[in-house]
């Protein structure tokens, strides 16, 4: 097939993920909202499929479509981890869209063409390619983001987001036309080749590629940028703000660093401090602007903000050791975080959602096991060992020291210290205050599944992390290899 469909191969999952997703809202146009749920785990198994067909692809380079698009062994490991997050995001959807009246057939069809353009954005190799990915993921977020319309909270979310994902989207356009502007190409290849040859960097491209930074720590919610993140989260549906924190996060991160290391790998002096600005940023507003918090949601927002931070740290060091950590990171931090919110989507009393930090007191006297596995993900987020939180950070802040940057390596590791004292602090009020609501047992099999899996896999990643860290390494070295 490779030989007759040369220039389609390599992008075979997101045609596949494309036709499936036009196929799958025909059969609910047709069989309407009561074929929801069948709906949602043919998506999941679409996303697995896709998963799968990008794992087949092997290894090496191979650009197509007149070199808008890339396909190599990072491309293939990041998109695997939004395809299995993305997998996880919609079976974490089932009970409560049901509970709460807003089971539309529409609703995992929007979350697959959302991660249709995670996939292209990860595998941009143009200005242009990147835009169009970035786009296609945005808008059905931005709809999703909305998706319970009755609701004034979610409205707002979807609401704020849209404008200033424009403003976002606008910055990174205006960007995109300097860097055309100075380097007289879109394409990653050709402006990589540019400034190989030792082309001379002009004030019009420095300021056109901090244009670009900007609009993509955006849709990475990186401070400065950050300022949509915990409205977001907290008005969007519970399972939305997961799906948010997890495959646009990673999907986010594989852009930002092809676009850094691929064409701008040569400009490592200009963009470097840019990044080491907005990494301390990141790090500092999550520790210390969650510790007032008193919305589970909101909490995670800042955390997840904390978390880029320290991703950025890795991706500062502009080296392969440095990127392998962040993938590493981005890894387990899917595991702890998509674990963290099936706990909040669990947490009901009555079949009424607790999203109060508060209505966790006691838990671990009416629901143990509940409230053991939030430990393990509260622990893996602090970067206590010898959870898996602890080995993403770890491998980050040792690119840094190994690149020279200590202060950012010490700075990393204080605010992990401030960061703590919130985990541990959800830690204590379920295991030492007493009881304030009975919350309802998890009757939900998907739930109760991706708890095990994901608690498991944080709790004893030290076991075995070869699969992880082998991975990385390839992606990392196929990145630098391109």
């Amino acid at each position: 097939m490779t030989a007759v469909f040369p220039d389609i191969w390599p992008a075979l999952p997101e045609i596949f993920l494309a036709v499936a997703g036009m196929a799958l809202l025909l059969i609910g146009v047709f069989r309407g909202d009561g074929f929801t749920r069948p709906i949602s785990y043919l998506t999941v198994v679409v996303m697995l499929l896709a998963a799968v067909l990008a794992m087949g692809y092997g290894a090496g380079r191979v650009v197509t479509f007149n070199g808008l698009f890339v396909m190599d062994g990072f491309g293939v490991f990041m998109k695997v981890l939004v395809l299995v997050s993305a997998a996880l995001s919609v079976i974490l959807s089932l009970g409560f869209n049901e509970r709460e009246g807003i089971a539309r057939f529409e609703f995992p069809v929007l979350m697959l063409f959302a991660t249709l353009g995670m996939l292209m954005m990860i595998s941009a190799n143009d200005l242009i390619s990147l835009y169009v990915g970035l786009e296609t993921q945005s808008l059905a977020l931005y709809v999703i983001a909305a998706f319970r319309r009755d609701h004034a909270k979610s409205s707002e979310a979807g609401l704020k987001y849209f404008v200033l994902g424009s403003l976002s989207s606008g910055m990174l356009l205006y960007g995109s036309s300097l860097v055309y502007g100075f380097a007289g190409t879109t394409s990653f290849d050709k402006v990589a080749a540019l400034f190989a040859g030792g082309a001379h960097v002009s004030t019009g491209l420095v300021i056109g590629l901090v244009f670009v930074l900007a609009g993509l720590a955006f849709k990475l919610s990186a401070a400065p940028f950050h300022m949509w993140s915990p409205d977001v989260y907290e008005g969007a549906p519970t399972p939305v703000t997961a799906f948010f924190a997890a495959a646009p996060k990673v999907a986010a991160v594989a852009l930002f660093t092809r676009v850094l290391i691929e064409p701008f790998g040569h400009l490592t002096a200009q963009w470097h401090q840019i990044l080491v600005a907005t990494a301390i940023l990141s790090m500092v507003i999550g520790s210390f602007a969650a510790i007032m918090q008193t919305n589970i949601k909101r909490l995670m927002a800042y955390s997840s903000i904390g978390h880029v931070g320290y991703a950025l740290v890795g991706l500062s060091a502009g080296t392969q050791d440095g990127v392998r950590g962040v993938l590493i990171y981005m890894a387990l931090y899917i595991a702890m975080n998509i674990g963290a919110f099936a706990v909040i989507l669990s947490m009901k009393a009555k079949g009424v959602m607790l999203e109060e930090i508060k209505d966790f007191a006691g838990l671990s006297k009416t629901s143990p096991m509940l409230a053991a596995t939030m430990a393990i993900f509260m622990f893996s987020m602090a970067g206590i060992p010898p959870m898996a939180g602890f080995f993403g950070k770890l491998y980050v802040f040792l690119a840094a020291v190994a690149a020279g940057d200590y202060a950012l390596a010490v700075i990393g590791v204080l605010t992990s210290v401030v960061g703590a004292y919130y985990y541990l602090r959800i830690i204590k009020i379920m295991y030492f205050d007493e009881p304030v609501v009975v919350v309802d047992k998890v009757d939900d099999d998907g739930m109760t599944g991706i708890l095990v899996v994901t608690s498991l896999f944080t709790l004893l990643f030290f076991v075995a992390p070869a699969p992880i860290l082998n991975g990385a390494a390839i992606a990392a070295a196929a990145l630098f290899a391109g």
